[in-house]
């Protein structure tokens, strides 16, 4: 019988009860001090029938933050916020891992250290706006980091995959897609540095290198895993060769070896032909380990890949959104609950923890 996504998957050193993933999201629902939000115990337990659920984007440290209102893992309050919640998903049978941030230049000087310019490869602006004092704004300019500030922030990835064991987190996803910092590392359109970290493709690759060493030494390479997206323009990022870059990123993957590489194929959250003929298999067969994809699945795709061995995860973002029980709306072939675009970013309960299961739904 050809794999199923409903089949288990050894993932590591933990099994997952099926290869349904949930996608990270945020949702800007922090309390004082940017700790998880006791809502957010209910939200992901509520979702703890995916086989995986990956966090929403969690600061490493106060400069790494973005958004209003989004998390962090760099306080002992931050981890006694999200030991309730791994405890919640856990309770349930479930397997939680982090998603580890930093966003770079995607930021503003209201939510920087003493209102600070944000920290980026190269002092170019990101054309592109964040979620700030309850409504969007365009980011700010930032400063480009000395070469001798980076090995510190490579050490708060490390610290922050320490704190998330301590937290009880099965592990940590590095968020290295979607033009947040590392990627604007790995883009020439966005560093133009001329020290080792800037300039060739195997020097624009060693940051994202660098961190990945640094926290599966910490913690495991069994415990860490990595999202990418090639060819997404998200926050303004332009690549003049992502093919060619892309593969060495993997190639330096496949030495270091992963738990996993969740791959956005195409624009996130939007059309997947974004860059038409892209070759993700090509990406794919320079990879031994665990590969997810995310973007724009539907069941009959997701069977699709997971099938062929195109897939051994599938990640999916909306769908869980507005349905805590999206696992078991997938297995039955039941329609999804509407999402309340409204309530995506900031508030309370609403549009947060109180979307119907489908038994509820059909009564």
């Amino acid at each position: 019988m050809p794999t199923s996504l409903f089949d288990s998957y050894r993932l590591g050193d933990i099994t997952l009860a099926n290869r349904i993933v949930m996608a990270p999201l945020t949702r800007n629902r922090a309390v004082e001090g940017l700790v998880p939000s006791p809502l957010a115990v209910t939200y992901y337990g509520q979702r703890a029938s995916a086989g995986l659920i990956i966090t929403e984007a969690t600061q490493v440290s106060a400069t790494a933050q973005g958004y209003q209102d989004t998390p962090g893992i760099f306080t002992e309050a931050q981890v006694a916020g999200w030991k309730k919640v791994t405890d919640a998903v856990h309770a349930k049978g479930g397997r939680i891992f982090v998603q580890l941030w930093h966003v770079g230049r995607v930021s503003h000087r209201s939510l920087q250290p003493g209102g600070a310019a944000p920290l980026a490869p190269s002092a170019i602006r990101a054309e592109t706006k964040t979620y700030v004092n309850n409504g969007f704004a365009d980011v700010d300019e930032p400063r480009a980091l000395e070469t001798d500030e980076i090995p510190g922030i490579v050490d708060d990835f490390r610290h922050a995959a320490a704190n998330a064991i301590r937290a009880g987190f099965d592990g940590v996803e590095i968020h290295a897609a979607n033009g947040y910092l590392i990627d604007q590392f790995l883009r020439d359109g966005a560093n133009k540095r001329t020290d080792r970290y800037g300039g060739s493709i195997e020097n624009r690759v060693r940051f994202l290198k660098e961190i990945m060493e640094a926290v599966t030494a910490e913690i495991g390479a069994a415990r860490t895993g990595i999202r990418i997206s090639p060819v997404t323009p998200a926050n303004g990022l332009s690549d003049s060769d992502p093919a060619a870059l892309f593969a060495h990123v993997l190639d330096v993957l496949e030495a270091i070896k992963p738990v996993y590489v969740h791959i956005i194929e195409g624009a996130t959250g939007g059309p997947r032909d974004v860059v038409p003929g892209f070759d993700f298999e090509a990406l794919h067969k320079r990879y031994s380990g665990t590969w997810m994809v995310n973007n724009g699945y539907d069941k009959a795709l997701a069977d699709d890949v997971v099938a062929s061995g195109k897939a051994d995860l599938v990640a999916f973002g909306k769908a869980f959104i507005a349905n805590p029980d999206a696992v078991e709306r997938l297995r039955e072939g039941a329609a999804f609950n509407e999402l309340d675009r409204d309530t995506l970013y900031g508030g309370g309960a609403k549009g947060y923890i109180d979307y119907p299961a489908l038994a509820e739904a059909v009564a």
